[in-house]
């Protein structure tokens, strides 16, 4: 594996309880969001792109079994998203141990791109920062790209602490890369037509 290579991690198993619904599986643009996020991964890296799921993990597990991913099943998803980080970061340090760094985003940002996860990985490296995160509406959010010397505080987190923990603990060693679309996600039923209702 190349010294500087990178892994991206997409976070897929909540229930979404306030949805009613898997809003991985949602449409957009012809597409579920689950696909649209992981075939832009790909895009971005190649490999290793890794899905962990959860709930509803057979419907997840179907609908991207076409693609070049590694799926990887969280038995403790009901605990919150630090265990989804654990066992994305577990699985991916199994299989590629001298990765450089790893991008972790979300299933429901529809307009996450390649191009984006690429500008993250670009700017870790011309910036030497030990982490790259998402800028949008006056705060730093997914995806978020952190070197290898976190991922031992992201093996730590517990319960529903998420990686945005560590970019307030470490905020000097930050960088940014502008994503405003990000603030858009979809948690509700009126989220999701507001998606579906928009001029993007």
């Amino acid at each position: 594996m190349p010294e500087e290579s990178y892994g991206i991690i997409i976070l897929a198993a909540g229930n979404s309880s306030r949805l009613g619904e898997p809003k991985q599986l949602l449409h957009f643009k012809d597409k579920s969001l689950i696909c649209h996020v992981a075939e832009e991964a790909i895009a971005a890296i190649g490999s290793p792109v890794i899905i962990v799921t959860g709930s509803n993990y057979e419907l997840i597990g179907s609908e991207v079994k076409f693609l070049p991913i590694q799926l990887e099943y969280n038995h403790h998803w009901q605990e919150g998203m630090a265990s989804s980080i654990s066992t994305g970061i577990s699985a991916l340090l199994k299989t590629n141990p001298s990765i450089r760094g790893i991008v972790i985003t979300v299933s429901d940002q529809p307009f996450v791109t390649s191009a984006l996860f690429r500008d993250l990985i670009e700017t870790a490296k011309q910036t030497s920062k030990g982490i790259v995160a998402s800028a949008y509406e006056n705060t730093l959010g997914t995806p978020v790209l952190f070197q290898s010397q976190y991922f031992e505080h992201l093996l730590n987190l517990k319960g529903s602490e998420g990686a945005k923990k560590l970019l307030k603990r470490f905020k000097e060693d930050v960088a940014e890369v502008s994503f405003q679309l990000g603030r858009i996600d979809i948690d509700t039923k009126g989220d999701y037509q507001n998606l579906l209702n928009s001029k993007f």
